[in-house]
C-alpha cells in the first residue's frame, strides 16, 4: 500500500485484513500521508468492521500444536507461531486503524492491530488504533519490535501481550476513556491453552517511553501484569488512575523476586495507588520502583504530529 491509501471496509461483524503466514505487508505511508484502514459509513463507529492481522512464525509458548510449536489465531483460525525468531513480515509504518473492534469467528473480537507470532525481522513503526471496540493493539508472542504506537479511545484494553511476547516497545502514547478496560494488559501466556512450550517462557517485553493519560482518577487500573508475565518499563508517566500498576497471580510475583520485572523512572500524576501486589509474593514497591519522579515519558507531540487523530 502506498502513502495516502485510504481502505474503506463496509459495516460487517465479518471484515478484517489478514497477513497470513509467509505473506508479507508493504504498507509505506508517511507523517504527511498516512495510510488509513477505517469504516466506510459516514458516521463510523467503534466497532464497525474488523481490522489488520499479521501472522508470522517466530516463538509462542501458549502452542496447540507441539510438534510445530504453532497455534490457530483466534480470529480466522489461521496458523500462526514457529521457531523463527528473525520472521520477517514486511513494514508497517504510518498506518492508523479505525473503528475496529467488529466480532468475527463467533464471539470473537477484533483488535486494531494484531501481531500473531510475529517476528523481529517485521518492520512497524508509526501506528494508530483509533476508536476501536476491543484492544487497540495486541501481541500474541512473537518477537517483533514496534515503535512510535499511539491508541486512543479504544473500549477494552488498548496495549495487550500474552503467550510468550518478548519484543521491544518504544514510545507508546495512550489516551484513555473512563469506561474503558486497562491501558496495558499483560500475561505471560494464555491462560486457555497454558504455558506449553519447550523450554517454557513467559512474555518479556521491554517498554521504553511511555505515557498512559486517564482520564480521572476513577479509571481503574493504567497497567495490569499477571500470568506470569515479565516486563522492563523505562521512562514511564502515569497520568489519572486509581491504580498505576496491578500485579496478579503467584508466577508473576517469581518474576518480581527474580528480578526480571523492573519499572526504571516513572511519574504518576494523580494515581491513587502506586503499585498493587495480588501476587501473594513479598516484595515492596521500592524493589520494584527506582528512580521514580524523574520520567518524561514519549515525546508524541512531537513524533505524533500531522498523522494521528484524536
Amino acid at each position: 500500500m502506498a502513502a495516502g491509501t485510504k481502505v474503506e471496509a463496509l459495516v460487517s461483524d465479518d471484515i478484517f485484513i489478514a497477513v497470513q503466514q509467509g505473506g508479507n505487508i508493504e504498507a509505506n505511508g508517511t507523517a504527511a500521508n498516512p495510510i488509513v484502514l477505517t469504516s466506510f459509513r459516514t458516521n463510523a463507529q467503534a466497532g464497525d468492521w474488523g481490522g489488520l492481522i499479521v501472522l508470522g512464525k517466530a516463538p509462542i509458548n501458549s502452542v496447540a500444536n507441539l510438534a510445530t510449536q504453532t497455534s490457530t489465531s483466534e480470529i480466522g483460525n489461521l496458523p500462526y507461531g514457529g521457531n523463527d525468531e528473525d520472521d520477517d513480515s514486511g513494514t508497517i509504518r504510518y498506518v492508523r486503524v479505525e473503528y475496529s473492534g467488529g466480532s468475527a469467528s463467533g464471539s470473537q473480537e477484533n483488535n486494531g492491530f494484531s501481531f500473531y507470532g510475529v517476528g523481529r525481522g517485521t518492520n512497524v513503526e508509526f501506528i494508530q488504533a483509533y476508536e476501536g471496540a476491543d484492544d487497540g493493539v495486541e501481541f500474541f508472542g512473537g518477537t517483533v519490535n514496534a515503535s512510535n504506537i499511539v491508541v486512543t479511545n479504544c473500549e477494552d484494553d488498548s496495549v495487550d501481550w500474552t503467550e510468550g511476547f518478548s519484543g521491544v516497545l518504544t514510545d507508546v502514547y495512550i489516551s484513555h476513556g473512563s469506561d474503558h478496560d486497562k491501558g496495558i494488559e499483560a500475561d505471560g501466556f494464555n491462560t486457555d491453552l497454558g504455558n506449553l512450550s519447550s523450554p517454557a517462557f513467559f512474555s518479556a517485553p521491554t517498554v521504553t517511553n511511555l505515557t498512559i493519560d486517564g482520564s480521572s482518577d476513577t479509571d481503574d487500573e493504567a497497567i495490569r501484569l499477571r500470568a506470569g508475565t515479565r516486563a522492563t518499563f523505562n521512562n514511564v508517566v502515569i497520568n489519572n488512575f486509581e491504580e498505576g500498576f496491578d500485579l496478579d497471580d503467584a508466577e508473576t510475583g517469581v518474576g518480581v523476586t527474580a528480578d526480571e520485572t523492573n519499572i526504571n523512572g516513572i511519574v504518576f500524576n494523580n494515581v491513587t495507588t502506586n503499585l498493587k501486589n495480588d501476587t501473594g509474593a513479598t516484595f515492596t514497591e521500592a524493589d520494584v520502583i527506582s528512580n521514580e519522579g524523574t520520567a518524561t515519558g514519549t515525546a508524541f507531540s512531537t513524533w505524533g504530529a500531522g498523522w494521528t487523530v484524536e
